[in-house]
């Protein structure tokens, strides 16, 4: 009874897969591009989201920090939706729409790179981080979903799984920027500490 929805979700993932893969070559590189950039700037990547992308976003930052396979030097990399702290005194005081954004304003700096991850490109607490760090000049890179929604006019490059089903999309975002850490970890790993 079951095995079509095994079926189904292969075969969703297998669409996507195949229609996107030269936009996650292509963006996945320049993401590459970008983090290296960032990190010989010696500034730091800072990924936020909401959900599951909040998960995605703690995970993404520890593969940089600790490490995916290789030894290598520990990159920095934080993702802003894990202080609980920080998070709920911002929404209590301020506003929950402020909860990346007041984040930024405290610990940001111009040579960071900032990582929003939205399945629909829409959060108002996403696009108010975005919004300030584009006013700044950060290098905004968008791991996003359905069309990118409102964040998308505010990166200046993003990844775009073109579906609409949020399980899909979160999955394939996985896909793309595990990809990515991998590629970095290798470059460094090659490195001298």
């Amino acid at each position: 009874m079951y095995k079509n929805f095994f079926l189904d979700n292969i075969t969703d993932h297998l669409k996507i897969l195949n229609s996107d893969k030269d936009q996650i070559i292509v963006k996945g590189i320049k993401l590459k591009d970008l983090i290296t950039k960032c990190f010989s700037n010696n500034g730091k990547l800072l990924i936020f989201g909401n959900g599951g992308s909040a998960a995605d976003a703690q995970h993404f930052s520890t593969e940089l920090t600790v490490r995916l396979k290789k030894n290598r030097k520990a990159l920095a990399a934080i993702s802003l939706s894990t202080d609980t702290s920080a998070i709920t005194a911002i929404g209590n005081d301020y506003n929950f729409n402020l909860i990346f954004k007041r984040q930024l304003e405290a610990i940001s700096n111009k040579n960071d790179l900032i990582i929003p991850i939205s399945t629909s490109g829409n959060s108002k607490n996403i696009l108010e981080a975005v919004k300030y760090a584009y006013k700044r000049k950060n290098k905004v890179f968008g791991i996003l979903g359905n069309n990118g929604g409102k964040v998308k006019k505010y990166c200046s490059e993003s990844f775009i799984v073109s579906s609409k089903n949020p399980s899909r999309i979160q999955e394939i975002h996985i896909i793309f920027w595990q990809t990515v850490c991998e590629i970095v970890e290798d470059i460094y790993a090659r490195k001298k500490n």
